[in-house]
């Protein structure tokens, strides 16, 4: 397998935001993975990088990278993916097979990160179709099998947040469908897409915030007036205000300030804290320490 010192994150990253990694690992397949996951301690996990503010200052461990694990197999209507297989290319198999439950899934991110965190749009979940899942435990050097009830879906959250499991694998049960309303309900997601979101062309890591219960953390960004925010080289999507995009040089720091700005104006204005959808990835600056840890109520 492909192994790299010093690293640099960043051009991993769809943010393009990130020091370096003293080493990181590009294991192929479940095998490769495990060996890693026993041997190297307490080593940070990425995929495709798509949903996570990875640290200017860089990442002082060892990082593992899933995105050369693309083996899946389809049979049937159930369809098992490794941990490295991209959301986009498991929608296009879907939908070439005449298969409903994928077709939200045009986003950047791998399986492993969409199982991670129970990833939905359109009203359509991960957890609609996951049925199985296997995963090293981190504690017990031992894979596991869990069932979809043992996965503990709910919104934006997974088991895997609560425990020190590692996706290696997903089993997803689709439903048939007429391919013609497959491919409409993916036409149509693509050009939402296309007009509510920006393009990786403009770096960024997809939604800033969780949607509060009941509400829609763009609607009250907007409302607060956070579309006019910008902090370095980072500022708030001029057409949808729930998402960060880095025009250039942006940092990690530059980010982390601007999320501040944005949930202290909603929590200042509606007396709501959000919560951030984004992860932070590293070794942080002392005031982006604090900064998260107020935003993920740590302290």
């Amino acid at each position: 397998m492909k192994v790299f010192e010093d690293y640099e994150l960043k051009k991993h990253t769809t943010f393009k935001i990130g020091g370096k990694a003293r080493k990181v690992w590009f294991p192929e397949n479940v095998e490769e993975f495990c060996e890693l996951l026993k041997t190297i301690k307490s080593p940070i996990v990425l995929g495709n990088c798509s949903n996570v503010l990875v640290s200017s200052q860089g990442v002082d461990s060892d990082v593992i990278i899933t995105t050369s694990m693309k083996n899946f197999t389809l049979e049937k209507n159930i369809i098992t993916a490794e941990c490295g297989v991209k959301a986009p290319m498991l929608a296009k198999i879907a939908q070439e097979a005449s298969l409903s439950g994928f077709e939200f899934m045009i986003f950047p991110g791998s399986v492993g990160g969409v199982v991670y965190m129970n990833a939905s749009a359109h009203n359509q979940f991960v957890s609609d179709t996951c049925v199985e899942a296997d995963v090293f435990d981190l504690e017990s050097g031992k894979v596991l099998t869990l069932n979809a009830q043992q996965m503990n879906f709910s919104y934006r959250h997974s088991v895997l947040q609560e425990k020190k499991y590692v996706l290696l694998k997903a089993k997803f049960a689709m439903k048939i469908a007429e391919k013609s309303a497959v491919d409409a309900l993916v036409e149509r997601n693509i050009n939402f897409r296309k007009n509510k979101q920006p393009s990786l062309a403009q770096p960024n890591a997809g939604s800033v915030f969780k949607n509060p219960e009941n509400d829609s953390a763009g609607r009250l960004l907007e409302k607060a007036g956070a579309k006019a925010f910008s902090q370095g080289d980072a500022c708030v999507w001029h057409d949808h205000a729930n998402f960060i995009v880095n025009k250039g040089s942006a940092s990690s720091k530059d980010v982390s300030n601007l999320m501040y700005k944005m949930y202290n104006v909603v929590k200042e204005k509606y007396r709501i804290e959000l919560t951030p959808e984004i992860e932070y990835i590293g070794t942080p600056e002392k005031d982006e320490k604090e900064i998260w840890d107020t935003m993920l109520k740590r302290k």
